[in-house]
């Protein structure tokens, strides 16, 4: 793959996760102020309480998990800029196509890419 083809491929995502980060946090903001408003209006069941409680975590839970998304993007940049974008960062070895396809923003052969797993599991227990 060349490197306009990666930059494209990142922007591409990168706007992708863009907009969903955007949109979890006008959710977000949304349910806050519908809270606020019936909080302040009468006394709300705690099922009610509970649903945007859940609802809003939720949120915040797509709105950070978008956040690492683009993280992961930026450093995919930079090893664009630097020349290894596209290469393994265990063995060195080409990442298949398919694979930077499905996931612009591997840094692993899914060789390696199950073994660092393989390895994080173990480190987290």
């Amino acid at each position: 793959m060349n490197t306009e083809e990666a930059r494209t491929r990142l922007s591409t995502e990168r706007a992708r996760i863009e907009e969903l980060r955007h949109a979890a946090n006008r959710l977000t903001a949304d349910a806050q102020e519908a809270t606020e408003r019936e909080l302040s209006s009468a006394e709300q069941h705690p099922a009610e309480l509970a649903s945007e409680t859940i609802g809003l975590e939720i949120d915040h839970s797509v709105a950070q998990h978008a956040d690492l998304e683009l993280a992961e993007l930026e450093a995919a940049v930079i090893r664009v800029d630097i020349g290894s974008y596209g290469n393994c960062e265990a063995c060195g070895q080409p990442i298949s196509e398919a694979r930077l396809e499905a996931i612009p923003t591997a840094r692993f052969c899914i060789e390696d890419q199950a073994k660092h797993d393989k390895n994080g599991r173990r480190n987290g227990r």
